[in-house]
């Protein structure tokens, strides 16, 4: 059988395919060998089409737009590729240390517990959020423990709420350095007590900590070279993307991917670092380095810079140990990523960037050109990616002048091979379309906050991400969904108007015309999505809800009958079952961990009924301490292709 061009340009794509399902299935995630070699490939293929895409797919350099424009695009496809092969070198290897803190869970037991103290920094977060987080942090099982809350709000409610609870309240004259100020007037507080802390935990004002936090972080301090022990950010609300698209529970949130994979990758390496909230971080250390820093708007990055200055070290410990409020709206949601973002610049900029005379190692280097290469290419990048298409349809400027055999045969297998590198590592994690609408969302702001970072490096002010706030309504980010709908219509009307002109026979694309009506059409479907998530979908947050399936015993009427709880909060939950009783009918509830909870039989329908937990306070503390264990989750625990397109197709339909 004789293949045309075009069918044996998929050759190598198929190749690469052929040998992942072979050979995969045998082999361990975790094993540094097999991903070496498997990332390795995707380096060997990403350069092989990035050599193709210089020397035969781009224009000899000239003064004119298309062949500007066609090399500007090149070079930032460069840049991100390199940004790819740091980070496809960084995922070769990954460390599990929780073995290492089961052995040395009892390193301390020997002497006089250490005190630890437990900071809950807060700004104007909403009384329900801050007693969530207040009770939860009371619950952690240590003998020897301080909570103390930080409020740079100065409210006195706030103040009366920690002395009822039993924790310790601060607050100073003035917001100085936003976080990190108030971080820092609490640690010159606790040097001030009689008995001062041996190890402090970080806690953002939404975090609740499980209560098996600080014995298991504390374990990895029995090596005294440990200044800081981070841990995973995990939440337990929708973000923005899997609210506004209804894929909640079929698509994790969009962090899971650096403080599952990445974190623990840049561990094995020696660069994990502070990311703020649920970290632990060694007395000392802090004291040493002169408390947090002030000179970056992300202060907890440059916290582990300056404990590795002092001989300490940052380790990570991937375990579910706090859960925490995502950015619940759109607007927030870009607002931290911008912050993100001008903090690493600031840091690249400074007197500890990879290129200073600071005492930072080679891979200390390595990682902040790694972490700047990542928001300083991928997102222009992606947004170049929206721009080519449209100007080729209107102007017949070429990004990529090849056929599209040429195309299939050198880019395919790249993008194969990455695809299935990351989503084996990842057990599937990785969603081409909903990851790019991530990146498209903060696109605009990333970008001006790494040219502001660059040129501006200094006095930027901390913005806080806000949580809580009225969301009962539809909310339409109309700024954004304006972006997005021009690129949409310049793409959809440039493609139309070439056609009916045809028009596209002017541009140098050849028959790689396929090739760029593919790209329209996906970036077509990327904007629709993208534009979706800009309508924000009301979100009721009175009760965070979280799925499961355990057993409860529910008495009423004198009998008491085993059930299957489908979904639990504070306020309440849904059993499958029902009682043959009216609405209002009080009922007792046996729950693990909770003990007797009193509740009140609100509604029955379809197999199923609803109960409203009484509103006293004690109830409510041993709810949150249940729930908010680790034991469950309010998203989806892994990728369900399936789920997500019924998701789309409900978000469709509203």
């Amino acid at each position: 059988m004789v293949l045309s061009p075009f069918e044996a340009s998929f050759a190598p794509g198929l190749l690469v395919c052929g040998a992942a399902l072979a050979i995969l299935p045998f082999c361990d995630r975790e094993d540094s060998r097999v991903r070496t070699v498997m990332f390795g490939i995707c380096i060997l293929l990403c350069w092989r089409y990035m050599v193709w895409r210089f020397t035969e797919s781009i224009p000899p350099l000239a003064l004119d737009a298309e062949t500007l424009c066609a090399w500007l695009f090149a070079l930032l496809e460069a840049g991100t590729a390199v940004s790819s092969t740091l980070a496809f070198v960084m995922l070769s290897r990954v460390r599990n240390r929780s073995p290492e803190a089961d052995v040395h869970a009892d390193w301390w037991k020997a002497g006089e517990p250490p005190q630890v103290d437990v900071l809950i920094a807060t700004y104007n977060e909403e009384e329900s959020i801050l007693t969530r987080t207040i009770v939860g942090a009371l619950g952690i099982d240590h003998p020897r423990l301080r909570v103390w809350v930080l409020d740079d709000g100065k409210r006195d409610w706030l103040a009366e709420l920690c002395a009822h609870k039993g924790c310790g309240y601060l607050r100073r004259p003035d917001n100085s350095h936003a976080k990190a100020g108030n971080i820092n007037n609490a640690l010159a507080h606790l040097g001030g007590l009689e008995r001062q802390p041996d190890f402090v935990v970080v806690l953002d004002a939404d975090f609740v900590p499980h209560a098996e936090f600080v014995s298991r972080a504390l374990a990895l301090f029995h090596d005294d070279s440990v200044g800081l022990v981070q841990t995973p950010q995990h939440f337990f609300n929708p973000d923005p993307i899997q609210a506004n698209l209804s894929i909640a529970r079929a698509y994790p949130d969009e962090q899971r991917f650096f403080f599952d994979h990445l974190m623990a990758s840049r561990d094995a390496w020696g660069i994990a670092f502070c990311c703020g909230t649920s970290s632990m971080i060694r007395w000392s250390g802090l004291q040493a380095i002169g408390g947090f820093p002030t000179d970056s708007v992300t202060e907890d990055f440059l916290v582990t810079v300056r404990l590795k200055a002092r001989g300490l070290r940052t380790v990570y410990l991937n375990e579910r140990l706090s859960e925490g409020l995502a950015p619940e709206g759109l607007k927030e949601y870009v607002t931290q990523r911008g912050r993100w973002c001008l903090g690493l610049i600031q840091i690249v900029r400074g007197a500890t960037g990879p290129f200073s005379k600071s005492s930072l190692t080679f891979m200390d280097r390595v990682g902040l050109i790694d972490s700047f290469l990542y928001w300083a290419t991928t997102f222009p990048f992606r947004l170049a990616c929206f721009l080519a298409p449209i100007l080729y349809w209107w102007f017949g400027f070429s990004m990529v002048e090849a056929t599209a055999p040429e195309v299939v045969a050198y880019f395919v297998p790249y993008f194969a091979a990455v695809m299935i590198a990351l989503n084996w590592t990842t057990r599937g994690l990785v969603v081409p379309l909903l990851n790019d609408v991530s990146q498209m969302l903060t696109m605009f702001e990333i970008i001006h906050a790494v040219v502001l970072g660059l040129l501006k490096p200094k006095g930027h002010k901390f913005k806080v991400t806000a949580k809580g706030g009225q969301r009962d309504r539809i909310t339409v980010q109309w700024g954004m969904l304006r972006r997005f709908g021009l690129l949409a219509a310049a793409t959809a009307l440039g493609m139309l108007l070439s056609m009916l002109s045809d028009y596209s026979a002017a541009g140098g694309a050849g028959d790689g015309i396929v090739v760029v009506l593919f790209w329209s059409f996906y970036n077509l479907v990327a904007l629709g999505l993208a534009m979706a998530v800009c309508v924000e979908l009301p979100r009721f947050r009175h009760d965070e809800r979280f799925w499961t399936d355990e057993q409860t015993e529910i008495e009423a009427d004198g009998r008491a009958r085993r059930m299957r709880v489908l979904d639990i909060s504070v306020g309440g939950m849904r059993v499958w079952g029902t009682l043959d009783l009216p609405a209002g009918t009080p009922v007792l509830v046996r729950l693990e961990e909770a003990g007797e909870v009193r509740a009140t039989l609100v509604g029955q329908e379809e197999g199923a009924m609803t109960l409203h937990f009484d509103e006293d306070e004690a109830t409510r503390d041993r709810l949150v301490r249940k729930l908010y264990s680790g034991r469950y989750s309010g998203a989806a625990p892994s990728v369900s292709l399936e789920k997500i397109f019924r998701g789309l197709q409900a978000r469709a339909a509203r």
